[in-house]
């Protein structure tokens, strides 16, 4: 079979397939320092958004290799949903791209789990195959048996940026067995789309009382949009 497009699901055509990538929002600098938000213009170094300033965040760094939006939604919900894994490559090494300031001195990188109930259902953990495709381009270990889901949470998806932090507190657990390898480590923690920044926010926080030393949040994709202040 011809290759197919990532993209539309077709067969792959050159000067068309160039043309839908260069719609994609790739997201580099200049962004917030500690939760990666894309600013418009530089705004002087470590600069920080307006969440991130009336509440920071658990994880000391957060990353994306592209926006969530129209031209990326396929791209994304294919590969969650619909079983298109053959892009994998490429979204690794968007990925490290994006993570480059963190990733070369990372000693863990850890997926966000799924529970038992829901990988069943899904058949495999898309953020386990990020974290997989990342391995080339770091040398940290691939480590995902240290953190786990103790509950079925409801889907994030529909729910305010409250009910998305209230639904996953207290839903992550640092194996016993792994406390001391992770203790005085630096972790990234890898998923495919971050929208409020709740499950990784929840999972640094699980991370460190567990005695990482740093935590770092590596995604996919991320929504670009703006929101309310945190209160």
């Amino acid at each position: 079979m011809p290759p197919q497009s990532l993209l539309t699901g077709n067969p792959a055509v050159g000067g068309v397939e160039g043309d839908l990538w260069g719609e994609i929002r790739f997201l580099d600098n200049p962004c917030c320092e500690l939760c990666g938000f894309p600013f418009d213009f530089a705004q002087g170094e470590d600069a920080l958004c307006g969440r991130c300033i009336a509440r920071p965040p658990a994880y000391d760094h957060a990353r994306a290799a592209f926006s969530y939006d129209d031209n990326s939604r396929k791209l994304v919900l294919d590969f969650k949903h619909g079983g298109r894994t053959h892009g994998l490559k490429t979204f690794g090494a968007h990925m490290s791209r994006a993570g480059r300031a963190f990733l070369p001195e990372a000693d863990f990188i850890i997926p966000v789990p799924l529970h038992a109930s829901r990988l069943v259902k899904r058949r495999y953990n898309q953020s386990v195959l990020l974290a997989r495709a990342l391995r080339p381009h770091t040398p940290a270990s691939f480590d995902p048996d240290i953190l786990m889901r103790t509950r079925a949470t409801p889907s994030q998806g529909g729910q305010t940026a409250i009910g998305r932090h209230r639904n996953v507190q207290g839903a992550f657990k640092v194996r016993p067995g792994a406390i001391d390898r992770l203790r005085g480590k630096r972790v990234v923690i890898i998923d495919d789309v971050m929208t409020t920044g709740a499950t990784l926010g929840a999972c640094s926080k699980t991370l460190k009382r567990a005695g990482a030393l740093k935590v770092d949040a590596l995604v996919l994709a991320r929504v670009v949009r703006g929101a309310p202040l945190p209160t």
